[in-house]
C-alpha cells in the first residue's frame, strides 16, 4: 500500500480586488446594537439616578456616581458597602473636607456583580435603581424603606 503524502493545503486567500468587500461599521453608531455593554450599563446608572432624583424630589448634583467593573479585593468591607453574601454591589464614599477644598460624596457601582445577579436587562435596571436609591438614602440619612 502506497501512501500519498502531499503538502498541507494553504488556506485560500481571496483578495478584494474590486472593492466589493465590507467597509466600515456593520451597524450605524446611532443604532442600539452599536452600544457596548459598558455604555449600556452607564446609561442604566444615569437613568437610575434620574429616577432617584424624581422620587426624592431633589437634585443629586452634589453627589458623584462612578461605575467600576469589579470591587477591590479587601478582606472585609465597611458598613458603607452594599453586599450580597460576600460580594460587594456598591460602595458609598462620604464627602470630606481637605486642606485644599471639599471632596464630594461618591457612590461607586460595581457592574459585574450586578450583571451576574440579573436574569435580563429589565431585572438589571431594577437592581441598579434599588442599589442607587439605597445608597443615596444612606448618604442623606433617610431610611431606604421610606424612600
Amino acid at each position: 500500500m502506497v501512501a500519498h503524502l502531499s503538502s498541507p493545503r494553504r488556506a485560500a486567500h481571496r483578495r478584494d480586488r474590486h472593492g466589493r468587500g465590507l467597509r466600515g461599521r456593520l451597524v450605524p453608531a446611532s443604532a442600539p446594537a452599536a452600544r457596548t455593554r459598558t455604555q449600556a450599563f452607564d446609561d442604566m446608572v444615569l437613568d437610575a439616578v434620574d429616577q432617584a432624583e424624581h422620587r426624592l424630589k431633589r437634585p443629586l448634583n452634589d453627589i458623584e456616581f462612578a461605575v467600576e467593573e469589579v470591587p477591590p479585593q479587601l478582606p472585609a468591607f465597611d458598613a458603607d458597602v452594599i453586599e450580597d453574601g460576600d460580594v460587594p454591589l456598591a460602595r458609598l464614599l462620604q464627602g470630606r473636607d481637605t486642606g485644599r477644598g471639599r471632596i464630594a460624596p461618591r457612590i461607586v457601582i460595581y457592574r459585574w456583580p450586578l450583571e451576574a445577579r440579573a436574569g435580563d436587562r429589565g431585572e438589571l435596571a431594577h437592581i441598579v435603581a434599588e442599589v442607587i436609591l439605597e445608597q443615596v438614602a444612606k448618604l442623606l440619612g433617610l431610611d431606604p424603606e421610606e424612600v
